[in-house]
């Protein structure tokens, strides 16, 4: 199990979690943990004992956002493009690629690039006193880390550029509302709930998951047709699962299937 400085890695009944560990900073993004989430995450994909995934904060916040307090003077345009395309971008790009289902338990705030990566989960357990800060436009800057990829697919143009222009931290409720979380929970219940939630995930059929995943992002940006020819050539591989063998055998059987994940 690798173990780092910023984010702690614990694995149990085929759920990694993974929690950012700067809590004296509201676990905002410096190098270091930007670094060491892509490595966790990396190794979290690969490992085939791992099923499903829960990323998580410690202390009382999910992430700040960036940390431009890791910069010793404030950065330059350069730095900053440097920062969103090279650290930022490849944790965005690696929660929405795994494949693997992705669960972020939220506490206190998720704000900036932080909203971002819960946005890039595939579910959000929220605690009832959490909210999500799309912050940029207070400081004249743009969304970043995805964002605006993430946002106007989760609820749409004109609600995206609300989210964005105002700059309003967003209830818990709100964001269930919005369709930005998945369930709101008591602050107290809210490790318990989601893990729970990721432990039923991990006894699912996870091949069948990944090529879910796979399959729901590339219609975003597909016609009917290329939709359904992607369906057709994810069930192929589906179809040569050892689970989808299970998955009949049990039906046929009338007994619940005990997926293996491959």
């Amino acid at each position: 199990m690798p173990t780092y400085d910023t984010v702690l890695y614990q694995t149990s009944e085929n759920v990694a979690t993974l929690t950012l560990n700067r809590p004296e900073r509201r676990n905002a993004l410096n190098g270091r943990l930007m670094n060491e989430l892509l490595d966790a995450l990396q190794t979290a994909a690969a490992d085939e004992q791992v099923r499903a995934v829960l990323l998580a904060g410690a202390g009382q916040g999910f992430c700040a956002g960036a940390d431009l307090t890791a910069f010793q003077a404030l950065p330059t345009s350069e730095e900053i493009y440097d920062s969103i395309v090279k650290e930022l971008a490849p944790l965005t790009e690696a929660i929405v690629d795994l494949p693997k289902p992705v669960i972020a338990a939220v506490n206190g705030v998720a704000a900036g690039a932080g909203a971002s990566l819960a946005l890039a989960c595939d579910l959000r357990v929220m605690a009832h006193d959490a909210s999500l800060l799309m912050a940029f436009s207070n400081i004249g800057l743009v969304p970043d880390a995805g964002a605006t990829w993430l946002l106007v697919r989760q609820v749409g143009y004109s609600r995206a550029f609300e989210i964005t222009a105002e700059g309003d931290r967003l209830s818990a409720e709100r964001c269930l509302v919005l369709g930005l979380a998945n369930k709101v929970v008591p602050a107290a219940n809210l490790d318990d709930v989601t893990l729970a939630w990721a432990l039923r995930l991990a006894q699912r059929p996870t091949l069948a998951l990944a090529l879910t995943k796979q399959g729901l992002h590339d219609a975003q940006s597909s016609d009917l047709k290329t939709a359904i020819e992607t369906e057709a050539r994810l069930q192929q591989r589906a179809y040569q699962s050892a689970d989808f063998a299970e998955g009949i055998s049990a039906f046929l059987q009338k007994r619940e299937p005990r997926f293996k994940g491959h």
